[in-house]
């Protein structure tokens, strides 16, 4: 914030992009309510589903948890049937979990409802709007992306 108290564009942009981005996942986990599903196991869920065959190692890593409590989600999520483990074909002595299909739906489910939730919220802008406002978000997708890829 400036001395004068006034937030900058990027500030509010940050605000605004996160802000929105909590509401919308709220939005979608208004179902997990309905199903045998936690939220810790929802977020493990979709690392799984995005980065097909993780580790446990390596979603303990990217949750920012010790293994031991990933350990314990992958137990409940696999007696719930919402996950697998298996043996890495290449190295026996690697487990890599497996999303069951029951997990899938249930990510798709949850992304369905984002997805109408967020449709209904932009009725009220014009398709200029709209495209402008996905020029915009892909641009700094993008900017970030790259951004990204350079620190690996």
């Amino acid at each position: 914030m400036h001395k004068d108290g006034v937030e900058t564009n990027v500030e509010l942009i940050e605000k605004y992009l996160r802000k929105t981005d909590w509401i919308i996942r709220k939005k979608g986990r208004e179902i997990l309510s309905h199903m045998n599903i936690t939220d810790p196991q929802f977020i493990a869920l979709q690392h799984i589903v995005n980065n097909q065959q993780l580790t446990i190692g390596e979603l303990s890593q990217r949750m920012s948890l010790a293994c031991s409590t990933i350990t314990d989600l992958i137990d409940r999520m696999e007696k719930n049937e919402l996950v697998l483990r298996e043996k890495d074909e290449q190295d026996k002595r690697v487990v890599r979990l497996k999303v069951q299909p029951k997990g899938n739906e249930i990510v798709k489910q949850v992304l369905k409802k984002r997805r109408e939730y967020l449709s209904e919220k932009l009725t009220d802008l014009s398709e200029n709007e709209k495209e402008l406002l996905l020029k915009g978000l892909k641009h700094l997708y993008n900017v970030m992306i790259e951004e990204s890829v350079k620190e690996d």
